[in-house]
């Protein structure tokens, strides 16, 4: 995609016209970039004539120098009076910029990174900007909000804010002096600043703005001053290099991702004005390995500490009424958590993956718990809930979470004992249980649901009983050491993917006479290919002829497993012209049917004289299921 931008090009500058005034632009816009050519010096022109016609050059449009990387001066006449969005940004060869008094307004990250710019200077005279004390740097003089810096600022004491994406991938800057002035740090005015090692905040500034030192991955230390009443979404993500930091006792909101992604970070002390922490605060900080949570917090949003692989403990205060989904994930090294009676509800995943942790104990308070809450707790020994709950139990000693009112097991560990009064098993209730070598499944279970069993990668058979009518999505999917399956009467449907990747399979046993409901992945990847399918006698054909349960290496019968053996006694020649299949020795007006593996019909023919001849498109070396009556065989095409 190639969209040109400009009307005309005029002493190597291209402009856009409207009315009495030019509009400095791009060259084009390609592969959803915007490019130009500018190179080297270029001296715009106060006026450019064009088409017999003067006009006056106003603006610098949006990305207009967008990237010129190889641009080392401009110079902006005294006509321009707008300089628009990401004008400059990317020309990383421009040191230096005047602008003149005649500008009054600019776009948004107009001078964005511009790594080797050493010098911002306003004209004086300019009513609208200015750069007071020789700042090298762009101030709004009626907001005293510094808009633009550089490696080489010095920020004045009038400056009361330091602007939005003001100092943005300025990668160059080491350090600097934020004065008493300044009262707020606005979005992103850091981000980027890659060589900044260190910065104090004074105790003027009551904001810290979203992404505001976000990707400074020099920084190592950072003190937030007690006039800092919150801390931004993204305020310091991916500060890789930062140990420690102390937050003012003012904060009263850490915002969604804070602190992601600061791997060196080792301990943090948050204080007691602290509220709530919000999504992702503290994700991946994997070298935390203590925290204190202050009585003032009432919530731990989404994956506030997840993936923090280093935190041993962790204790919640009583203040905390909800724990928001996989707020705890993936936190390996965590071997015990005590939730207060003071949680109503716990998200979905919230401590999934922490396979250090032994035993939890759920308090008469909680009334909701999400799914998959306690997936993948290779450890857990011991699930409980309280006496005295009334949404959950876990009645019989039976080391699980039960919801009351429906009878769904909804999280389960290595030692747990499902119930008689059970009714079903709730999706990923056993998920990532890989301790789990064997389990009972009562006759009063009904439903197994989606990955309920998924990676329980020790268990080694199981038996499904009659009163089961269904099997979910990806129920035993990765139940990498599953030999035998004993499925009951009463399976009508089994999901997508419900046996997949179960590579150590060597018997199913289906009592259902009618051949069940299945995807076509249901075993994809698993061993059926050299596994033997036990099925009832009366069906053997109906399941020999069924995809994927045709694709069993040996189907048999429960009752008489020589009912395969007698159909391979049969003399039955395969003919290599094109697929043709001739069956000799069949009794007198036998129908022969021939399907492909995955089911579908191929043809059939009467036995006349013992003869039956079926022409297919099977190619040679491709399986053909052969039915002779109601018995039936795999063959090989030749």
């Amino acid at each position: 995609m190639i969209a040109s931008a400009y009307q005309a090009k005029i002493d190597g500058i291209y402009y856009d016209f409207s009315g009495d005034n030019a509009t400095v632009t791009y060259q084009k816009y390609q592969n959803y970039t915007y490019k130009s050519d500018y190179s080297g010096e270029v001296v715009i022109p106060e006026s450019v004539a064009y088409n017999g016609k003067i006009y006056s050059v106003t603006s610098i449009g949006s990305y207009a120098f967008r990237d010129c990387t190889s641009l080392t001066s401009i110079t902006i006449p005294n006509s321009v009076t707008y300089i628009g969005e990401r004008a400059f940004s990317g020309c990383t060869s421009l040191t230096s910029i005047t602008i003149p008094n005649s500008v009054t307004s600019f776009g948004e990250w107009a001078f964005y990174y511009c790594t080797s710019l050493t010098s911002i200077q306003v004209e004086t005279g300019n009513t609208t900007y200015d750069s007071r004390d020789n700042c090298n740097a762009i101030i709004e003089t009626a907001t005293n909000t510094l808009i633009a810096g550089c490696q080489n600022t010095t920020i004045p004491n009038s400056v009361t804010s330091i602007g939005y994406a003001a100092f943005r991938d300025c990668t160059s800057l080491t350090s600097i002096t934020i004065g008493n002035s300044v009262t707020s740090i606005e979005d992103y005015a850091f981000f980027g600043c890659t060589s900044l090692t260190s910065i104090t905040i004074p105790n003027s500034v009551t904001s810290i703005g979203g992404g505001a030192f976000s990707h400074c991955t020099s920084l190592t230390s950072i003190t937030i001053p007690n006039s800092v009443t919150s801390i931004g979404e993204k305020a310091f993500y991916t500060c890789t290099s930062l140990t420690s930091i102390t937050i003012g006792n003012s904060v009263t909101s850490i915002g969604d991702y804070a602190f992601e992604n600061c791997g060196s970070l080792t301990s943090i002390t948050i204080p007691n004005s602290v509220t709530s922490i919000g999504i992702d605060a503290f994700f991946y900080c994997r070298k935390l390995t203590s925290i204190t949570i202050p009585n003032s917090v009432t919530s731990i949003g989404e994956m506030a500490f997840c993936s923090c692989t280093s935190l041993t403990s962790i204790t919640i205060p009583n203040s905390v009424t909800s724990i928001g989904e996989m707020a705890f994930c993936s936190c390996t090294s965590l071997t015990s958590i005590t939730i207060p009676n003071s949680v109503t509800s716990i998200g979905s995943g919230a401590f999934s993956g922490c396979s250090n942790l032994t035993s939890i104990t759920i308090p008469n308070s909680v009334t909701s718990i999400g799914n998959c809450a306690f997936s993948s707790c290779t450890s857990l020994t011991s699930i409980q809930v309280e006496t005295g709950n009334t949404t959950y139990d876990s009645r019989d000693n039976c080391n699980a979470i039960i919801e009351t009112a429906t009878n769904t097991l909804i999280a389960g560990c290595k030692n747990t004992t499902i119930p008689n009064s059970v009714t079903s098993i709730e999706e990923r209730a056993f998920s990532g249980c890989g301790s789990l070598t064997s389990i009972t499944i009562p006759n009063s279970v009904t439903s197994i649901g989606e990955g309920a069993f998924k990676y329980c990668a020790s268990l080694t058979s199981i038996t499904i009983p009659n009163s089961v009518t269904s099997i979910g999505e990806m129920a035993f999917y990765y139940c990498s050491s599953l030999t035998a399956i004993t499925i009951g009467t009463g399976i009508k449907d089994i999901g997508n993917s419900a046996f997949t990747f179960c590579k150590g399979l060597t018997d199913v046993y289906c009592f259902a006479e009618n051949v069940p409901d299945t995807n076509i992945d249901a075993f994809y990847s698993s061993s059926i290919g050299s596994a033997t399918l036990h099925v009832p006698a009366s069906s053997i054909s109906s399941y020999i002829t069924t995809y994927p349960w045709s694709i069993f290496g040996k189907i048999v019968s429960l009752v008489a497993e020589d009912a395969v053996t007698e159909v391979k006694a049969l003399p039955i020649l395969i003919q290599s012209n094109r697929g043709t299949i001739t069956v000799q020795g069949a009794n007198e007006g036998t129908e022969v049917s021939v399907f492909s593996v995955n089911g579908m019909k191929q043809g059939s023919a009467i036995a006349t004289n013992g003869l039956a001849t079926i022409y297919t498109s099977l190619h040679p070396g491709s399986t053909a299921i052969v039915k002779i009556g109601e018995k039936a065989i795999k063959v090989m095409v030749k």
